[in-house]
């Protein structure tokens, strides 16, 4: 099968091949998906890299976890009836180092979930990483009717999936971006409210917008950037879900501050989530799907053959929304 993989660490022109190799064993338990498409998410780039010192976990790695594609084969113990169905993919790197950058990946039955035909395969390729981290982030408490949310990042890939789970969910959402393209791709997607924090003072307008009662629940691409905004716009008993801190890796948290007002902070990794809440984030993004409330943000799309090139634009920050290998054009 054509893929492409890199067996040490460091830049992507420079340890990235594309090349043949024989097609991953089927285990029990387990389906062979034909990869139409595979989704890149900035964990994949930096385990590539060995960024913060992470290691090469196989001997060999295919990268990228998300995907979408056809089963074409399953293993003992799985309904013969899957073969044919289109499916999106999770964690297909995690068991054996073998990702969706290839004509060919296995997985654990679970992993694959159904796709419905109104959902393309590009489409589909863009759910795993961003989609499940935006739902455990925005439902990590419970229901969030009648709650003000705050999603910093709108238009980013997970910024956007919560925005449009709230609001399924049938949350009054405020977010962030930084310009006005962002703030159209955030209005476009049902904000309620959207602030430039470049321009707005982010912790005034909040206030007049809830007229000074404050944000329910923060999901926050940048813990340490905004953690002393989001100190002054929650409320007493508020949550904040983070799922990065890049501007500074090692916080220093003002305790007391989190203290006084019995404030809550979930650091969310979707690759240690639960089962149940794989489970439960598959089951709603399905259900949002089949009543087309989630509109998917592509940035690019790039064959195999530039698959170096999509890594780099993934590392240059300058993405907005869901990078794609296609390995079967839509």
């Amino acid at each position: 099968m054509r893929s492409a993989w890199y067996e040490q660490l460091g830049a992507a022109k420079d340890v990235l091949t594309i090349g043949e190799l024989d097609p991953p064993e089927l285990a029990p338990g387990q389906v062979r998906v034909r990869v139409f498409a595979s989704g890149i998410n900035p964990s994949d780039v930096k385990q590539r890299g060995g960024w913060g010192g992470l290691t090469l976990r196989f001997p060999r790695m295919i990268p990228h976890n998300d995907g979408a594609g056809i089963i074409v084969e399953v293993g003992e113990g799985v309904s013969a009836d899957r073969v044919g169905e289109r499916v999106w993919i999770y964690e297909a790197t995690l068991l054996k180092g073998l990702g969706t950058a290839a004509e060919f990946v296995t997985v654990m039955s679970e992993n694959a979930i159904a796709l419905p035909e109104s959902t393309s395969f590009a489409e589909g390729a863009c759910l795993g990483v961003p989609a499940m981290t935006a739902h455990h982030c925005v439902f990590k408490d419970g229901a969030v009717a009648g709650q003000t949310i705050l999603v910093t990042g709108g238009a980013g890939a997970v910024g956007s999936y919560a925005i449009q789970l709230a609001k399924w969910g049938n949350g009054t959402v405020i977010t962030t971006v930084s310009s006005e393209t962002k703030a159209e791709i955030a209005k476009a997607i049902s904000a309620d409210h959207v602030i430039n924090y470049k321009t707005e003072d982010v912790s005034a307008v909040v206030k007049q917008i809830t007229n000074g009662k404050g944000i329910d629940r923060v999901i926050e691409v940048d813990f340490a950037a905004n953690l002393e905004t989001n100190l002054k716009i929650l409320k007493r008993n508020g949550t904040i879900a983070t799922y990065a801190s890049d501007s500074q890796v090692s916080p220093q948290v003002p305790i007391y501050s989190l203290i006084y007002k019995n404030l809550t902070v979930h650091y969310v990794l979707v690759y240690a989530m639960s089962k149940s809440a794989h489970e439960q984030a598959a089951a709603d993004i399905t259900t949002c799907l089949q009543a087309g409330a989630l509109k998917h943000q592509i940035a690019e799309r790039f064959s195999l053959d530039r698959i170096a090139e999509a890594h780099e634009f993934m590392e240059s920050g300058k993405a907005i929304g869901n990078i794609i290998v296609e390995l079967i054009p839509d």
